[in-house]
């Protein structure tokens, strides 16, 4: 039972045709082919919308006073019968968007159900089944098993009885006014989900209430619903698929270990029939195509979670971006700011091709770590409109698109290709034993150059869909700590709804709190393990001098800064803390070299480290830790042995051109197509100094010697 607009309500009766399918249109398509091919010329569109909700006979009444006594209406219904049958056959039913989110919420909270159609019960048993809805009602009542179709009211007084539940106890939901009215005789809670033709507004206001589309009446339904919460880690996602596909452009750490998880858990009741995800690695494509599948591994709980249902696409075919751009309910959006740039045009492009073929709205989830990301990407989004189409379109494209920022609560970390390929290595070898002579995979050609992954996994891609013993291999791609969720701007309908993401009003103060607790301490904890020698964050807190700066950078400095800047986020704040030192202990399988690349990104003025600086020295706290740190990013600079690390090399060829720390903090060339924020050599002259006394104390120590000492008061 639930209470649904102040009514207590048992269950619910469907109509089918135009209320739970999108049939209707079909509909009229196949009627007008089989009355001109069998009467000469087209049913009128005054027949065809006057026969909406009218059962058989009644349609056929309507048919012959509007087109004459000799109209052939049983055999143009069988012909059309034919054609619309065929059509679903070859097709598939058009389900109504969110019916299926809907019928599962009923379900899962004890309504009964019953369906209550027009339509004959072959026709309407075929539809149900095709549609995968048959498994939702209890009955099924048909146009063919009543005397007096609607709007006479047997129909739904038939239904509800056979659902042993009284009419006034029962949702009964209609789109036709015929139907409608059938409802309302019937005693019922009538609910209207317009389609074609609304009602007569008479009609219309004897409606319980009244709704444009399927999904504004989810909208109300989840608001008599339990808060389902936050999923566990090893809660299973949703069994139940809807028909949305989602997208993820960008199948890194975030996109491919995280996003992928929060669209897999979607609303907790259903989840998207398909994840779209764009990536440039040719190796993640293959790899996961032969799978079909891969795995999440959370090392903590070792506990590994399966992500199904996918489509690997190259981010460098524009024409695919573009398609999942039109398609997708929502796309995640994980990518670094000069890829975003060079991405926009493509963005722009599917926004364009969803406005112009849909209309609808898209919601996109910017996992961008970046204070103002959404507005970043809105911005480089909005001057690739603005070359593509009038200013018009461009804000009504940009209104219906939401841009939401995001703050992510969790560490990922992709494996490497070496370690893809050990792992395909010893898999391979588990799946040969596995199967019989009969079943053996095929071996690649010998002779031919092609690269080991491929040959290892093209013994997999023939079994990817049907092997039981393939179905058990885990395929390892990411390994992540088990904290569940994703902190998102409330800016769309949708995000309300998906269960691991929690919705904010002001998604700045959580930013600045994750930027400057974790991102900033997290990068000089791995400059410094590195600098000792250590290849693992996790292996490296063993050390006490490591342990310690990371209790100091938590506990004394940004911690207290924060919680002086924001006293009414200091339960957040100790949150994030213990959550971060917790992480950092058991990230044994996340590398030094990943956490502390891109140091002269992390050097910027306002952002991570400089930005606690300024935050501990305006509340009079000692901030010498994070000076320390900022010695720390130089000298793993200098000592970088990365040719891809182009940001460490930069900082090479300054310090080597003019020799002093100075010439690298305070540059202010481009960076990213834009001046580089560095320090300031008069008003930043005292912080300079102080990392430059860090700077020269590492560099006369031996590298596995270097050891923090706490400065001042």
């Amino acid at each position: 039972m639930i209470y649904f607009q102040g009514k207590r309500i048992f269950s619910a009766i469907f109509d089918m045709d135009g209320t739970m399918f999108d049939t209707e249109r079909l509909r009229f398509k196949t009627l007008k082919q089989a009355a001109l091919e069998i009467y000469g010329t087209p049913l009128s569109e005054e027949t065809l919308i006057g026969s909406l909700g009218l059962s058989a006979r009644k349609a056929e009444a309507l048919a012959k006073a509007n087109h004459g006594e000799d109209f052939p209406y049983a055999a143009v219904r069988q012909r059309a019968d034919e054609l619309e049958l065929a059509h679903v056959r070859n097709h598939g039913v058009p389900i109504k968007d969110g019916l299926l989110e809907v019928l599962e919420r009923l379900r899962k909270y004890g309504l009964t159900m019953a369906v209550a159609t027009s339509s004959r019960r072959p026709i309407a048993e075929e539809y149900l089944i095709n549609a995968n809805v048959l498994k939702y009602f209890d009955v099924t009542v048909c146009g063919d098993e009543v005397e007096q179709g609607k709007p006479h009211p047997e129909i739904f007084l038939k239904a509800a009885s056979a659902l042993n539940c009284l009419p006034d106890h029962c949702l009964m939901l209609e789109d036709s006014e015929n139907g409608l009215l059938s409802a309302i005789r019937a005693e019922g809670q009538p609910i209207l989900i317009e389609d074609i033709k609304p009602p007569a507004a008479e009609v219309k206001a004897g409606a319980l209430k009244a709704y444009q589309n399927m999904h504004e009446f989810l909208g109300d339904l989840n608001e008599c619903m339990p808060d389902l919460g936050t999923p566990e880690l090893n809660e299973s996602f949703p069994q139940a698929l809807n028909q949305f596909s989602v997208g993820i452009h960008g199948f890194g750490a975030m996109g491919g270990g995280y996003l992928t998880q929060i669209f897999s858990h979607w609303d907790g009741y259903t989840r998207p029939c398909e994840i779209i995800a764009a990536t440039r690695s040719r190796m993640l494509r293959d790899t996961i195509q032969a799978f079909g599948r891969f795995s999440v591994r959370y090392g903590a709980t070792s506990f590994d979670q399966t992500i199904e249902n996918l489509r690997m696409i190259d981010m460098d075919d524009a024409e695919e971006v573009i398609r999942m751009y039109d398609v997708a309910e929502i796309v995640g959006l994980s990518l670094p700011e000069t890829a975003i740039r060079k991405q926009a045009d493509v963005i722009a492009k599917g926004l364009i091709r969803r406005f112009e073929r849909r209309g609808r709205e898209l919601t996109i989830l910017i996992v961008l770590n970046k204070v103002g990301g959404a507005d970043f990407v809105r911005r480089h989004v909005q001057a690739q409109l603005e070359r593509l189409v009038a200013p018009h379109m461009c804000q009504k494209i940009l209104d219906n698109t939401h841009f939401a920022e995001t703050v992510v609560s969790r560490i990922v970390s992709k494996l490497s290709n070496e370690s893809l390929v050990r792992q395909l290595r010893i898999k391979s070898k588990i799946f040969q034993n596995s199967l019989t002579d009969e079943t053996a995979a095929p071996t690649a050609n010998p002779k031919t150059p092609v690269p080991e992954y491929e040959r290892l996994i093209s013994r997999f891609r023939p079994f990817a869909q049907s092997s039981n013993a393939l179905s058990q291999l885990h395929l390892i791609l990411f390994n992540s700590e088990s904290d569940m969720p994703l902190y998102a701007e409330r800016c769309s309908n949708l995000l309300e709804r998906l269960r691991q993401v929690k919705t904010v009003d002001d998604i700045t103060q959580t930013q600045v709190m994750k930027n400057l607790l974790w991102n900033g301490p997290h990068a000089i904890i791995a400059w410094y393990a590195s600098r000792l020698g250590y290849s693992w964050l996790g292996q490296a807190m063993g050390d006490p001098r490591v342990s310690a700066l990371a209790e100091r950078l938590i506990r004394q400095e940004v911690g207290p800064a924060l919680v002086a800047e924001y006293p009414h986020m200091a339960e957040a704040v100790e949150s994030f803390s213990k959550t971060f030192l917790e992480r950092c202990n058991t990230s044994f399988k996340d590398p030094c070299t990943r956490v502390g690349r891109d140091p002269l990104r992390k050097l910027q003025r306002n952002e991570r480290i400089f930005r606690s600086i300024d935050l501990a020295k305006k509340h009079g706290i000692n901030c010498s830790a994070l000076e320390f740190g900022s010695a720390l990013a130089l000298h793993y600079a200098l000592r970088s042995t990365d040719s891809k690390d182009q940001e460490s090399q930069l900082m090479r060829n300054l310090y080597q051109d003019n020799g002093s720390v100075e010439a690298v903090l305070t540059y202010s060339a481009s960076y990213n197509g834009r001046p580089y924020p560095g320090l300031d050599p008069v008003t930043d002259g005292a912080l300079i100094e102080a990392i430059s006394g860090h700077f020269r104390d590492l560099a006369a120590m031996e590298p596995d010697c270097a050891e923090f000492v706490m400065t001042g008061a």
